[in-house]
């Protein structure tokens, strides 16, 4: 059933030599252990069946080496012999039969470069290096602007955030306009320049800690202090030069409330507001406070108290701040998400357009409580509701859809509805003769006449 002819066996033991005395007893006492093969080894039985009697070899029988087949009584006996660990190859069963013969290359002698004939349309590898490849390089790599004399001006102007600081002196004015006292030139001046400063001052400290997140934003990556266009120590010198003199105008040459007032938002703007920004949508609230705190600075400036009349017009700016700024982060959430603000419209985006439409309507309230409180007349609820109603019926669509294009619209209602609310309310602003008693003011302290 199962047989291997001597001239198959020669054959094999020819190309497959035997390794170790188990392989050659095995091949050796093949022919006269057949029947015992057959008892105790069914799967040869089938193995010589499945093949041809021409290709069975040695290497069919390779798996009895798992189990370590020994002589035993004139038989084979298979014995389940726990495996012993595989040893390193010894030195004299290594095939070092091949060898490699491995030839020197000679040295590559190139010509002198006076002996190359120079080829038409190839530029020396030289000329390459110093050419545009190099000039590319060269624009890839970080390096010190350097700013005429006459340029910072306009780095100033940018560092304050001069529009910014504009909008601050405005709101600030309109508080000194909508005092009940009559007004006093040298001091609106000496309060506007002090307003300024500090708002310049607190800008500038705002990008001196902010250059790493601005520099991840599209919106803030070419400010002066990200592209370097002055030094930090050079901006921290500008805005140490703006607070110093604006808060002493304030508190000296105006009164002490309003230098504090000033002093105030300054360290509410950098070391409040600033931080927040990477760490809680309550920036928001807090940014909002700061905004209204100029037109109450305004207010004391000329008045030299905080009224009920003062707190209305910072209620005013307080919630106008909500439809513009949340209006403007709605298509800005990419650019403060790469610069790492935790803003409403990037973490909380619901409550951002429910935010804006809450104080888009407080609007109209705010505007209806300025005759009780004697800052104007009856007339200014009536002739700012269209613009209220307005802006808000933009922040309603705004809050329904979520769209860029309605978020655009409520932002560029914004910027002209501050201007407008202010201009109404000091055209409807009451008389002084109607507020109980006439006030002046002599360096800015109040007195009754």
């Amino acid at each position: 059933m199962y047989n291997i002819s001597n001239a198959l066996r020669a054959e094999t033991l020819t190309q497959y030599p035997p390794k170790g005395r188990v392989g050659a007893v095995l091949i050796l006492k093949l022919p006269e252990s057949v029947a015992v093969v057959q008892r105790r080894g069914p799967d040869l039985s089938l193995l010589a069946h499945s093949c041809p009697a021409a290709c069975v070899t040695f290497q069919h029988l390779n798996f009895l080496k798992r189990q370590y087949v020994t002589k035993g009584g004139g038989e084979f006996r298979q014995q389940a012999q726990p495996k012993r660990e595989r040893m390193a190859a010894l030195p004299e069963e290594r095939d070092d039969a091949v060898i490699r013969d491995v030839q020197e290359l000679p040295a590559l002698r190139l010509p002198p470069p006076s002996q190359t004939p120079p080829q038409e349309g190839v530029a020396p590898a030289r000329e390459m290096q110093a050419g545009v490849p190099q000039e590319a390089r060269s624009e890839r790599q970080w390096r010190e602007l350097k700013v005429e004399k006459g340029e910072l001006l306009g780095v100033y102007a940018r560092l304050s955030k001069i529009k910014l600081t504009a909008l601050v002196a405005t709101t600030a004015a309109a508080g000194f306009a909508m005092a009940p006292v009559p007004f006093d030139p040298s001091v609106f001046l000496l309060a506007s320049l002090g307003t300024g400063l500090a708002s310049c001052a607190a800008n500038s400290i705002n990008q001196y800690f902010e250059v790493p997140f601005d520099s991840n934003m599209n919106r803030t990556k070419n400010r002066p202090l990200v592209r370097g266009q002055i030094s930090p120590l050079h901006a921290v010198a500008f805005a140490a030069s703006c607070a110093v003199p604006g808060v002493g105008l304030l508190a000296l040459a105006v009164n002490p409330l309003t230098g504090f007032l000033g002093a105030l938002n300054i360290v509410l703007y950098t070391c409040c507001y600033t931080p927040l920004k990477r760490l809680s949508i309550a920036n928001t609230w807090v940014g909002a406070l700061v905004g209204a705190i100029p037109p109450i600075m305004g207010w004391t400036a000329a008045t030299g108290s905080l009224d009920a009349g003062a707190l209305l017009l910072g209620a005013f700016l307080y919630s106008w701040q909500f439809p513009h700024f949340n209006s403007l982060s709605w298509n800005l959430r990419e650019d403060y998400s790469r610069g790492g603000y935790r803003m409403m419209s990037v973490t909380h985006p619901a409550l951002c357009r429910r935010v804006a439409l809450r104080h888009s309507l407080a609007l109209m309230g705010l505007s209806a409580l300025a005759p009780p409180l004697g800052l104007s007349t009856w007339t200014f609820p009536l002739i700012s509701l269209p613009i209220n109603l307005y802006i808000g019926y933009l922040a309603l669509r705004f809050q329904r859809d979520g769209e860029r294009a309605s978020a655009r619209r409520l932002f560029f209602c914004s910027l002209w509805h501050l201007p407008m609310l202010l201009l109404l309310l000091i055209t409807c602003k009451k008389p002084r003769g109607e507020h109980g008693g006439a006030q002046t003011t002599v360096g800015g302290q109040v007195q009754d006449s």
